[in-house]
């Protein structure tokens, strides 16, 4: 439950970043709309960590990329 509010909080502080990059650009930030939105696969960190008898074991550590895209919606 408290990573689902971790992740809505990343959500919605990257919607805020790409509207004021909109608004930057002169666009009308009343009339956007969120055109698409995916996360892909980022780098991955590769740990060690100590195991018994002197093995070792990998740890991944892996990120993601966010991308948001946002369109200005045509009234007719």
């Amino acid at each position: 439950m408290l990573k689902n509010f971790f992740i809505a909080k990343v959500v919605k502080k990257l919607l805020h970043s790409a509207v004021a990059n909109a608004e930057q650009k002169n666009m009308n930030v009343d009339e956007l709309k969120v055109a698409a939105a995916y996360v892909n696969q980022g780098p991955t960190l590769k740990r060690f960590r100590a195991r018994a008898m002197g093995r070792g074991n990998v740890i991944r550590k892996r990120t993601s990329h966010i991308t948001l895209v946002l369109s200005e919606e045509v009234k007719k």
